[in-house]
């Protein structure tokens, strides 16, 4: 019999035991932060470019590992084979790509003003021990947003991975180790939520960056209540997508079917949530329905697969439920999950749908769903499907779809949101700053600004000799 400490990995796929892990001790992790901390003391030291070489050949390895590691990611948490190896392949190379590059303008020192007799300028320096709690949904493209510009910024860092995708955090510093990082500079920890808290109390850790839940937030906030840290949290999403009247129709119902089923929903930048103009309203939701009803719901180990199971069966209730609360109050659901043979209440398969005559009174449209589940609304215009997409607890993207880029920048400037994506949805690009607002979190990483939640200004005021 497995004990309370035990860690047990279930694959959503199959039911099967993936992987069985203990939690440790108070020794063990007293141990990780003590190696952690001294060995940051010499890895700040490092050249940096020794350090662009180490985090280089590490992500070499793992691009080298993809297709291994998409066999893993389908087996943890349920993405189809077919897709799961480009989160290695593409997402995460692109950013590591990015980091690395950019590494030397973004630590390079900043002059000051120029005074005869005297040498200003400013060093960006290293927190110190850079605590990484990331999730199961992208658990390398989330993960890899924080823990690359901490390390080439001089921290050492501690991961702390969902337990659902643990094997990830494993793999990530196995490769850390095995391309000649030092010790104790890139550590995992599989952690309960009260070890997690206690870790980032304790004087060690400089920095938390999370990705995960709004709860999950205000725990880390809590946590950390009482220490002079900062904290970068990514939280929860309900993005929007508008449709106008004069939008490329097939480009727009082909990208926002994607963005808002790719990873069985399970994206925090997904579309959960779509207004159409009155015009064009019918014809979208003909065509959505139509591209929704060509998924294949079946295992994620099959090729054939365009759609995985959820990650846990209590996530595929949830949205069951919302879908269920919102055809009891008048929506029409548009999918027969008969349509889908695997399809199972009881069970993670859960057929994805499509609502229409959805409103704000029902949690579709409102509350984060995290799933294949999508409603629709008609409107009027602009000025309707703005107050619309501003009137959410969230705001990470919105994504404005038209042939007309200067009505879609006056819209943008009054979206509420970290990112306005034109024509396009559900992708981050690494030159650019991931933010949210609201519910979604605060802090940004990606972007040359990335690199600055990890590290802190030091002012050297030099009077020449």
């Amino acid at each position: 019999m497995p004990t309370a400490d035990m860690i047990r990995l279930i694959s959503p796929a199959d039911g099967a035991l993936v992987a069985e892990r203990p939690r440790p001790d108070a020794a063990a992790i007293e141990r990780t932060l003590a190696d952690a901390h001294r060995a940051q003391a010499a890895w700040r030291r490092t050249p940096l470019d020794e350090r662009r070489a180490i985090c280089t050949r590490m992500v070499a390895r793992l691009v080298d590992e993809a297709e291994t590691i998409g066999t893993e990611l389908a087996h943890q948490m349920g993405r189809p084979i077919r897709y799961a190896p480009m989160e290695i392949r593409r997402g995460f190379a692109e950013r590591a790509a990015f980091f690395i590059d950019a590494a030397p303008e973004c630590l390079a020192d900043r002059p000051g003003a120029v005074r005869d007799g005297f040498d200003l300028f400013i060093r960006r320096e290293p927190l110190g021990v850079v605590f990484v709690v990331a999730p199961w949904n992208y658990p390398y493209l989330t993960a890899v947003n924080a823990f690359l510009p901490a390390l080439l910024a001089g921290n050492a860092v501690l991961l702390k991975h969902s337990d659902q995708t643990l094997l990830c955090a494993e793999r990530l510093t196995a490769a850390f180790t095995a391309v000649g990082g030092p010790p104790g500079v890139f550590q995992h920890l599989h952690l309960n939520h009260a070890q997690v808290a206690a870790v980032i109390g304790d004087p060690r850790i400089g920095y938390v960056a999370f990705t995960g839940s709004v709860a999950g937030g205000r725990a880390v906030q809590q946590a950390a209540a009482g220490r002079f840290i900062a904290t970068g949290l990514e939280l929860g999403g309900k993005d929007p997508a508008y449709v106008r009247a004069d939008a490329d129709l097939d480009h727009a119902v082909e990208n926002i079917v994607d963005g808002a089923f790719f990873n069985s929903g399970q994206s925090c930048c997904g579309i959960e949530r779509i207004y159409v103009h009155a015009e064009v309203h019918d014809a979208f939701v003909e065509r959505a329905v139509a591209l929704v009803r060509g998924y294949r719901l079946g295992s994620p180990l099959d090729q054939a697969t365009t759609l995985g199971p959820m990650v846990r069966t209590s996530a595929a209730d949830f949205v069951r439920a919302q879908v269920a609360e919102a055809v009891a109050a008048g929506a029409r659901a548009w999918i027969d999950p008969r349509e889908f043979a695997l399809e199972a209440a009881g069970t993670p398969y859960l057929a994805p749908q499509v609502l229409t005559g959805a409103d704000h009174g029902m949690r579709i449209m409102t509350e984060e769903t995290f799933g294949p589940a999508v409603g629709i609304m008609r409107v009027a215009g602009d000025a309707e499907a703005l107050r619309l997409m501003n009137d959410s607890a969230y705001g990470l993207t919105a994504s404005i779809w038209t042939r007309d880029a200067e009505a879609a920048a006056r819209l943008g400037a009054d979206v509420e949101t970290g990112t306005v994506f034109l024509n396009r949805c559900d992708y981050l690009d690494p030159s650019l700053a991931w933010t949210g607002v609201k519910d979604s979190g605060r802090g940004c990483t990606l972007s040359r600004l990335g690199f600055d939640a990890f590290t802190r200004p030091k002012s050297f005021h030099f009077r020449l000799p």
